[in-house]
């Protein structure tokens, strides 16, 4: 469990894998910050003794669930951080849950929970390539920085740790607060952040090797982490372009500098009276210092550009911190896929990486984007057959809803993006057969996306629905005489010949076994013409698209 400053987190994790499902979760909304700053002279007093007790009968129903998940004694954590640890009576609040539970509660120091808090980052992203971590809590606010290390899945971190400052999203409102409209004070404030955030970037020693990274990609990607920069996160969900925002995950959600930055559009959605998503009333509270924060880093982190928001954080990473290498080496979009599987996946990988070109094509834009990685492929390869079992008229919206309430709505290492690419991608490959309900879905999710990538989701999950259909069980014999079907693809030139345009046009040989095949050409030739027909200008989405032929080849 995680005491931290405004509540106490009580989980159950499954560690056998780098996914860490949580089998048991909930949160109990005791803020140890404001107790110890109940009055109105913002001074700082003891935990009360009621806080203490009811945080005491919370620890004690817990034991009661741990038995009940037949958790051994020594796998219970007790973590606690700023609050706990600044507390005047921090000592006999620590040994009254030692006398009631027997539990020893774990003070995390400042540099620890930094390191920790980016551990998190990486439960959550999966191995970033790298950049700076913030994590944003009641009391506090750590930096640091995380670049993946080699080819072997590591991911380092800054030899200094963390640095930490008092300005958490409670403690800084409540200096808002003392301050309250002087300005001269306010600017007092906002100059001593900036200092302290810029000397921090310079004391943290990035590596050279991470700011070239981020030169060449156009900036420095931060991730935001902790309860305070998750609220500001929901908030720009509630502003974004594509509304009502289809994907009600705040792992992996990211954003541009300048839609982060537009704290006057953000705070503008904050209403006593409605109700946001993700944003509890006592979090929109806190808004207005967490709008002052971000003005202040936009101007002490040099370079930023990319900002993406992580579940994971201290609770998070320090569970990942623990696992042995093996299984932190796991890639966790293939571990929580593998369960659905089947033991021809890595065909059907290659049989859909056939269907995508791999010389680069006559004009730019008609190449596959490079979101179409193995990596991703290898994902679709898994769940190609994961909505198999379902009724015919349903199997297109389960696959849909799939990576945002179905099978991956707990996968913690894709970025809204792929979430959106595997979804229309696994519902063409059921037939796009959408109820008007479900098509709203689905027309969200297209707008999360450039139109490019929509159609070539539209085109690989017709390679998928033709691949479904030969082999329908999900399984290849291993014997290689009686192979089904081969795909290769390549680019091509047309030329019209009244006209003399020029047209880029992708190719498809479809090669299929006539002696195993048999009379199961109707069906082929059903499914290539699928193929084939997404190629047309009038199914190319928004004037993006390729021209499709496919060949069907039959051989002994």
């Amino acid at each position: 469990m995680y005491i931290e400053c405004n509540g106490i987190r009580f989980s159950i994790t499954n560690t056998s894998t780098p996914q860490l499902s949580t089998l048991y979760h909930t949160r109990a909304g005791i803020s140890l910050y404001d107790a110890q700053f109940s009055s109105s002279n913002n001074t700082r007093h003891p935990i009360p003794d009621k806080i203490i007790q009811d945080v005491l009968a919370r620890l004690v129903h817990f034991q009661t669930v741990c038995k009940d998940f037949d958790v051994p004694p020594e796998n219970v954590h007790v973590l606690a951080t700023e609050a706990t640890r600044m507390a005047l009576n921090s000592e006999a609040f620590r040994a009254e849950i030692r006398k009631r539970t027997g539990w020893e509660v774990r003070m995390l120091k400042k540099e620890e929970e930094g390191r920790i808090g980016a551990m998190g980052v990486i439960a959550s992203c999966g191995r970033p390539a790298g950049g700076l971590v913030m994590d944003l809590g009641g009391g506090s606010a750590q930096i640091t920085w995380i670049m993946a290390d080699g080819q072997d899945g590591a991911v380092r971190t800054s030899p200094r740790g963390s640095f930490s400052f008092p300005y958490g999203a409670a403690a800084l409102k409540n200096r808002l607060e003392q301050v309250g409209g002087d300005e001269k004070g306010r600017k007092e404030l906002r100059g001593e952040m900036v200092k302290n955030f810029q000397h921090a970037y310079w004391d943290l020693e990035v590596p050279e090797e991470l700011l070239q990274m981020a030169n060449e990609r156009g900036g420095l990607d931060l991730y935001l982490c902790g309860g305070g920069f998750r609220g500001w996160g929901y908030l720009l969900m509630e502003q974004a372009s594509v509304n009502p925002y289809p994907i009600p995950i705040i792992n992996g959600f990211r954003v541009r500098k300048e839609a982060f930055h537009d704290t006057a559009s953000v705070l503008g959605t904050v209403d006593a009276d409605t109700k946001i998503f993700g944003v509890s009333k006592r979090r929109a509270s806190q808004v207005p210092a967490v709008a002052f924060l971000v003005n202040v880093l936009i101007d002490a982190l040099p370079g930023i550009e990319n900002i993406q928001f992580c579940q994971g954080g201290v609770r998070e990473g320090f569970l990942f911190d623990r696992l042995p290498a093996e299984i932190r080496a796991d890639d966790p979009l293939l571990a929580a896929t593998r369960p659905y599987a089947t033991p021809s996946a890595n065909a059907f990988q290659r049989l859909l990486s056939s269907a995508l070109p791999s010389t680069p094509p006559p004009e730019e834009l008609t190449q596959v984007p490079p979101s179409f990685s193995p990596h991703l492929l290898s994902a679709l390869a898994n769940l190609l057959f994961a909505h198999a079992t379902i009724p015919k008229n349903s199997r297109c919206a389960a696959a849909l809803h799939s990576t945002t309430t179905g099978l991956l709505a707990s996968t913690n290492s894709l970025i809204h993006a792929d979430r959106a690419l595997l979804a229309l991608t696994l519902c063409e490959r059921w037939d796009r057969e959408l109820a008007p309900t479900d098509q709203s879905l689905y027309t969200q999710l297209s707008r999360c996306v450039p139109a490019r990538e929509v159609w070539w989701c539209r085109y690989l999950g017709r390679v998928a629905a033709l691949i479904g259909d030969v082999y329908p069980a999900g399984k290849v014999s291993g014997n290689e005489t009686q192979w089904r079907i081969q795909l290769d693809s390549q680019w091509d030139v047309l030329t019209k010949e009244k006209k003399g345009e020029r047209q880029t046009v992708l190719r498809l040989r479809v090669r299929w076994n006539r002696d195993v095949m048999r009379d199961s050409s109707y069906s082929l030739n059903e499914h290539t013409g699928r193929v084939e027909k997404v190629g047309k200008r009038k199914n190319w989405v928004n004037g993006c698209g390729v021209k499709v032929q496919v060949e069907n080849q039959s051989l002994p």
